[in-house]
């Protein structure tokens, strides 16, 4: 791969017409996570994606340092923040979408088929009676082809399940923040075996996203550094995914991107924090609620995943 397919995301400041937003990353070292806040130069109207509540599984300790970050861009450049969106419900790191809400307003949206996803991992946490399967923890659920704006900038919502069955991707003007459905061209595609995941879907999921114009900016949600690279990048482009994805470029089948991708997640381990990931993104960011000597536990299935 080439410098050229890798466009490192810093601040992108918008150019002429009303289908390219301002959009600034932020890159959390200790979950290879990118937070965006995606705004309309024009009126200043903004969404932020896929924050990032800081967690030490060790110790139980909570932090918002990464949270404070945002807040403090936002409030630097007075922008207006209505959305707080997340592609899925994520199993690498905790949303802090509920303080970036207290602090800065918006509304936590997420894709409407996470009542799957509530459903099986509420099972797993027997998560009780108090926790509402039905998405109702976020304040907007989004359809696939759902249609929003932020500020003047046309917004789509793609349903593109197969890492899990919740993920969707936002087409944000000429800027698409796909998720966790693909990772740079040259790290390729995400796992599919997760409860709910499915490879066959992943693919076509890809091939959507692919099918969008060339020039169209794909925004990562993660980077893991493959081998052969120095420096953490996460935004790319159609054409350049459509050439080089290691997974999914042009001419692999579906056929051989199954095969592929299931041998793959068989060699896998589990995600570091997928455990107290879950239990908090599927309340939208919420923590569970306390118990009666006032403490907020999070649970470990033993043998249960």
């Amino acid at each position: 791969m080439t410098d050229s397919t890798l466009i490192h995301a810093t601040e992108q400041i918008a150019q002429t017409g009303q289908n390219r937003p301002v959009i600034k990353s932020f890159f959390d070292h200790p979950t290879n996570t990118v937070t965006y806040v995606v705004h309309d130069a024009e009126t200043k109207c903004t969404a932020i994606i896929d924050s990032v509540f800081d967690f030490d599984p060790a110790s139980g300790r909570t932090a918002l340092d990464s949270a404070d970050e945002v807040i403090a861009y936002v409030t630097a450049k007075d922008l207006t923040v209505e959305w707080l969106l997340e592609t899925h419900a994520h199993a690498d790191h905790l949303s802090a979408a509920p303080y970036l809400q207290e602090k800065l307003g918006g509304k936590i949206a997420i894709g409407e088929h996470i009542v799957t996803v509530q459903n099986v991992f509420g099972k797993l946490f027997n998560a009780g009676t108090e926790f509402q399967r039905n998405g109702s923890d976020f304040d907007h659920l989004f359809a696939d082809g759902d249609r929003f704006q932020i500020g003047n900038i046309d917004v789509t919502v793609m349903h593109v399940p197969g890492h899990t069955p919740a993920c969707i991707a936002y087409v944000i003007g000429d800027a698409v923040f796909v998720g966790d459905t693909m990772f740079m061209p040259d790290y390729g595609s995400a796992r599919a075996d997760f409860p709910g995941g499915d490879a066959r879907q992943l693919y076509r999921s890809m091939r959507r996203i692919l099918s969008l114009p060339d020039n169209s900016r794909l925004f990562m949600c993660h980077d893991y550094l493959p081998a052969g690279r120095t420096e953490y990048v996460w935004e790319t482009t159609v054409v350049a995914e459509r050439q080089n994805n290691i997974h999914a470029h042009d001419g692999i089948s579906e056929d051989d991107f199954v095969a592929m991708r299931t041998a793959r997640d068989k060699t896998l381990d589990m995600p570091r924090l997928i455990l107290p990931s879950i239990q908090v993104n599927m309340r939208a960011g919420h923590l569970p609620p306390p118990e009666d000597n006032g403490v907020r536990y999070l649970k470990i299935p033993l043998n249960g995943v």
